[in-house]
């Protein structure tokens, strides 16, 4: 791919984050999501590349931006898959709480596994870890592990996983054997991706949530050096007969980072909506100056850049489109 893309996609995030902040805290997720598509929409279309949405906001008769299969760009670039969430962190928005985001992942055709929206045991790490656990092991284990190759001791140890009661069991497990627990309530890409930032204090990212979501964590693990192992969790006859039909002979297949990312040429971006671990949220500066916070990652190169950027809301015209005018 060619590396003005990355900055190119950047534009795209920034723009469905500044959508969507006008929401926050009003109570309204469905208005913050559809913002940021909208938004995130108009300007990936102005990108030169011929692009193919793989993971988006649903099929055809379900979402009429960003479906799954629709057709980005002006066609004039290199032919790549999208994984998109508009925004990462709904209920986040509505509420007003911390860690929303703006993500969308981009590799070359055929690259990124067309996971459907089903649940997916997810296990992330760190460069340390690459290549020394496995989700298929206790993980009492992998905390040893962790503690070994992180240099520190089991107590200092943290894994990250969603407050759900289906995690209790794992959530018992890390207090078991003395190392410490952090939950969050929503957007578990934000929550993977911690875990793979080798200055992150997190170590491990465990939890069963979205396959989707799953697909671009990986994307911004790969970039990171980290290492990520997945594994469908259908939850009936027909799911997992989806999952066939996707050629995945067995429902239940380890899942590497290479299954779920198969180029090693993707990149990952995201912007900050409302501030968490990894980035600042949008920051009204003035009536019509605001400042996003973006990183925007290559794993081709490993590059990892901090993009802040300063925006005159009068001067976006696709912004004029998703104006706050149903407050109440």
């Amino acid at each position: 791919m060619e590396r003005e893309l990355a900055l190119e996609i950047v534009r795209a995030t920034e723009a469905a984050a500044l959508a969507s902040s006008k929401w926050i805290g009003r109570g309204q997720k469905n208005e913050a999501d559809d913002a940021a598509t909208s938004a995130m929409r108009e300007v990936l279309g102005t990108v030169n590349m011929d692009a193919t949405v793989v993971i988006g906001e649903g099929e055809l008769d379900e979402a009429p931006m960003l479906y799954i299969g629709e057709k980005l760009g002006t066609t004039f670039g290199p032919k790549v898959d999208i994984a998109v969430d508009p925004l990462e962190g709904t209920s986040i928005v509505a509420k007003g709480l911390g860690d929303a985001m703006v993500v969308i992942a981009v590799a070359d055709e055929g690259a990124l596994l067309h996971a459907p929206d089903m649940y997916m045991d997810k296990l992330v790490v760190g460069p340390n870890l690459k290549g020394k656990v496995s989700l298929d092991e206790p993980l009492e284990s992998i905390i040893e592990k962790a503690a070994k190759y992180n240099n520190k001791r089991i107590e200092e140890v943290t894994v990250i996983m969603q407050d759900r009661d289906r995690h209790e069991h794992l959530r018992q497990a890390v207090m078991n054997v003395g190392a410490r627990v952090k939950l969050f309530e929503d957007g578990d890409v934000s929550a993977g991706i911690a875990a793979a930032v080798k200055t992150n204090p997190i170590d491990i990212f465990i939890s069963t949530g979205g396959a989707p979501e799953g697909v671009i964590t990986a994307a911004a693990v790969k970039a990171l050096g980290g290492d990520m192992q997945a594994r469908l969790h259908p939850m009936n006859e027909e799911e997992s007969a989806r999952v066939i039909s996707m050629g995945i002979v067995d429902p239940l297949q380890l899942l590497t980072l290479d299954d779920l990312v198969k180029s090693d040429d993707c990149i990952f971006a995201a912007t900050g909506v409302t501030s968490g671990e990894l980035l600042d949220g949008v920051k009204f500066l003035t009536d019509d100056i605001v400042e996003t916070t973006s990183l925007v990652m290559r794993s081709k190169t490993r590059t990892i850049r901090k993009v802040v950027a300063e925006h005159h809301l009068s001067l976006k015209p696709y912004l004029q489109k998703t104006e706050v005018n149903r407050l109440t």
